[in-house]
């Protein structure tokens, strides 16, 4: 083995495995540092999506409960006045509708007839009970409920109040509906957040007669889903499409590249009140921050590994050749011509050779004194 070529090539490639080992254990842990951002962004949309919905659901159950605890709703449901119900009502309804998203108001009366639908006065005296349990339940047992649900007028937030007259005999039932469309709208103004709303097509085919069929068009099905609420239609058909959604019992997060962005994709399971799945809800954010941060970072690790990779490689190479190869060719030459009996030269700059080969120069010293005298001797 030859120490003047393999010791600086194993130096070296000690240098290399040590720093680009360093590096990645460095990217890692920065990798690491980014999941976890983009989980807490995951989280932070999850969390934001489904406080919205149960303030949705508080919201439309106090409305509903507010309409039950008026006594001339109630003496109007038991006289069976819809057109005075209506007339009561009506502005109401209108203001609601405008200004908070209030989509359905409907009275029923048991066990789940419809009474009046302030949304549809036209349509009414229809069973419920085959398609909204909630409205079922309320009348059975009695106590309020709140949660979502596929009605005449389409999906919505529900919030479902019992009706007593003034000596507690139930009348029946009173539900505020809060559309989803206004709902995912005020969170993308106020969260920059991009969402859509996927209700499973038979249901809305079985039980949303009211709704315009443009809705259900082809534009709109994602395999057995209808996108019924975007915010953005064309971003979350790139986002989710029919695989993605086909089967959401839990929350489901995935990265997707779209219109030239690194997006977060969140999808929740609708269920109603009673667990029955009714749909997705899907939430996507720009996650191009945290990824571009990864990649100037990478790249900043490699910059940084080859500077010093090179850096090291070249100061070795220096300190071997300068203070350890130079003066070991230099003695060996020196010791050759000790062998072969020429003339010795002295040992120009030993001066600079270290500590520990200065005991070979001084022996080299002496034995070309030593042979200096001898050549002067007669």
């Amino acid at each position: 083995m030859k120490f003047r070529r393999n010791a600086p090539i194993a130096i070296i490639l000690a240098i290399v495995i040590i720093i680009a080992g360093s590096a990645f254990i460095s990217s890692r842990l920065f990798s690491g540092m980014t999941d976890a951002v983009e989980a807490d962004q995951f989280r932070l949309m999850g969390a934001i999506v489904e406080t919205a919905i149960r303030d949705a659901e508080n919201k439309a159950l106090a409305r509903a409960e507010l309409l039950a605890d008026l006594p001339s709703v109630q003496k109007l449901l038991a006289a069976g006045d819809r057109t005075g119900l209506e007339a009561e009502l009506a502005r109401m309804f209108a203001n609601q509708k405008a200004r908070h998203g209030v989509d359905q108001a409907q009275f029923h009366i048991p066990p789940a007839t419809s009474f009046l639908r302030l949304h549809d006065p036209k349509t009414f005296g229809d069973d419920l009970s085959a398609f909204r349990p909630m409205v079922v339940a309320v009348n059975r047992d009695r106590v309020p409920l709140k949660g979502a649900a596929v009605a005449r007028s389409g999906p919505a937030i529900f919030g479902v109040a019992p009706v007593f007259d003034q000596g507690g005999k139930h009348l029946g039932s009173v539900e505020i509906g809060i559309d989803y469309g206004p709902l995912l709208a005020g969170l993308k103004t106020a969260y920059g957040i991009d969402l859509a709303l996927f209700i499973e097509e038979a249901s809305l085919k079985q039980y949303a007669q009211g709704v315009d069929p443009e809705r259900m068009g082809e534009q709109n099905r994602v395999g057995r889903y209808i996108r019924f609420e975007s915010t953005n239609a064309q971003l979350m058909a790139e986002l989710a499409g029919a695989e993605d959604v086909a089967v959401v019992n839990e929350p489901v997060r995935y990265v997707r590249d779209a219109q030239g962005l690194v997006r977060g994709v969140l999808l929740l399971p609708v269920n109603s009140s009673s667990g029955t799945p009714l749909g997705v809800i899907a939430a996507t954010s720009d996650f191009s921050a945290s990824r571009a941060a990864v990649n100037r970072s990478l790249i900043w690790q490699a910059v940084i590994t080859l500077i010093a990779i090179v850096f090291l490689s070249g100061f070795v190479l220096i300190v071997l050749r300068g203070f350890v190869l130079r003066p070991l060719q230099v003695l060996g030459q020196r010791f050759d011509t000790v062998s072969a009996g020429e003339p010795l030269a002295p040992i120009v700059g030993s001066e600079t050779f270290p500590r520990e080969m200065q005991p070979f120069v001084a022996l080299y010293d002496k034995i070309r004194s030593r042979r200096s005298e001898a050549d002067k001797a007669p």
